[in-house]
């Protein structure tokens, strides 16, 4: 059974892939993986024995630029991405089984799939942007309607925007190939039964969507690689520092992050360790209560701090969850304000307000994070969270594949 899987998005969208990959490959299959081909993605997938096949341009080259990406930029990427899984899963598919979409909007896939008559399964890592008639586009978990709002109006707007961006380059490509036009790109891509890759506790799906959900926890990567040793010493030196990290948010970190950061850890008597990042967070000063890591084995390391730091990516935050530390998330863009509310509503930590922390205001969130309380909260969570994410979902994947294509729940 061979298995192709796709992505193109930042560190969080493709490392559930190799987590996915390495469960799919202890049940007998071959699996191979199309991503962007930024160097840390290629390095990751050949930790697990994988190698990258090239999906669309760099993600680092999109997000790292002095400014956020424009409108216009938008509907490049999307034609650009849109051709790009046509071409290269065209190839990448040549005797596969199953095609298996995950980051951003993958138009294309789906039809690829299509066209060689083989399974198709849509995989996300959050339920935003699944329609509902209950929460609106976008909306934080909990969030009630607004008086009078209609979901199903603003539910529609959004399959219009999709359409736009999309919808052109798709029908396009796909007529090339023969294929009938798509009317709602969304909904195609989605299809009606996606899987979602997300802790049941951290993320509830209940009263989220109207579609047939099949969550299967979420996609953990198996990471025994050890610590630096000089960032074991750092450890071994003193209490346990604060981390502080912003993954692969470039453009969009908050200005001098570090440098507020430093001083509100500082004043709460805590050393800082950094994670340097896309954003490339750097020390003030040579103090030796302060290190910086890039890249590093989260797994081992947040079960050794005081608390987390972060921007509230899926991945970060699942991963702090499961180490039993307290959070604080200062969420930028997308899903993260999600998970800022979801840690905050769990008790785990602390949701900041606002993109941009302040001394006092990041003083303040810490110090919810780390009253013993939160403590012993999240150690209580920890033990609800799932690991065996990537093998229930690579079972259903191969039964889906070995049947008609469609993933259904286990029984």
């Amino acid at each position: 059974m061979r298995v192709v899987l796709s992505s193109w998005g930042s560190r969080g969208d493709v490392e559930p892939l190799a987590g996915l990959a390495v469960g799919l490959r202890e049940l007998g299959a071959e699996v191979r993986v199309c991503a962007p081909p930024d160097e840390e993605f290629a390095a990751l997938l050949d930790g697990v024995g994988l190698p990258l096949i090239p999906l669309g341009p760099t993600v680092r080259s999109i997000v790292a630029r002095e400014k956020p990406p424009t409108a216009e930029d938008a509907f490049r990427l999307a034609a650009e991405l849109v051709g790009a899984r046509f071409e290269v899963l065209t190839e990448a598919s040549e005797g596969a089984d199953m095609l298996v979409a995950t980051g951003l909007m993958p138009a294309g896939v789906r039809d690829v799939a299509e066209k060689r008559g083989i399974g198709y399964a849509l995989a996300c890592f959050h339920t935003l942007g699944l329609p509902s008639r209950h929460v609106p586009p976008g909306a934080r978990p909990g969030t009630p309607s607004a008086p009078g709002a209609d979901n199903r109006t603003l539910w529609k707007q959004d399959a219009e925007r999709v359409n736009a961006l999309y919808g052109e380059a798709l029908n396009r490509h796909r007529a090339a190939i023969g294929l009938p036009p798509v009317e709602n790109v969304r909904d195609h891509v989605l299809t009606d039964h996606p899987l979602l890759a997300a802790d049941p506790t951290l993320c509830p799906a209940r009263g989220r969507t109207e579609l047939d959900l099949v969550q299967t926890g979420a996609w953990i990567r198996p990471d025994d690689r050890p610590l630096d040793p000089e960032l074991e010493a750092f450890l071994a030196a003193g209490a346990p520092p604060v981390y502080v990290g912003f993954g692969s948010m470039a453009a969009y970190a908050p200005k001098d992050v570090a440098a507020v950061a430093i001083e509100t850890i500082r004043a709460q008597g805590r050393r800082i360790l950094l994670g340097r990042g896309w954003a490339g967070l750097v020390p003030v000063d040579d103090a030796e209560d302060c290190f910086v890591v890039g890249e590093v084995n989260q797994q081992k390391l947040f079960p050794r701090v005081a608390a987390v730091v972060h921007h509230g990516g899926a991945g970060t935050t699942t991963t702090a969850a499961r180490a039993g530390v307290p959070q604080v998330i200062v969420p930028q863009i997308a899903d993260q304000p999600y998970w800022a509310a979801r840690v905050a509503e769990l008790g785990i930590g602390a949701a900041h307000e606002g993109r941009t922390p302040t001394v006092d205001s990041l003083s303040a969130a810490l110090a919810t994070a780390l009253a013993p309380g939160t403590g012993t909260r999240a150690s209580e969570v920890a033990g609800l969270v799932r690991t065996d994410g990537a093998t229930v979902a690579a079972k259903l994947l191969l039964e889906a594949a070995a049947g008609d294509g469609r993933v259904t729940p286990p029984a």
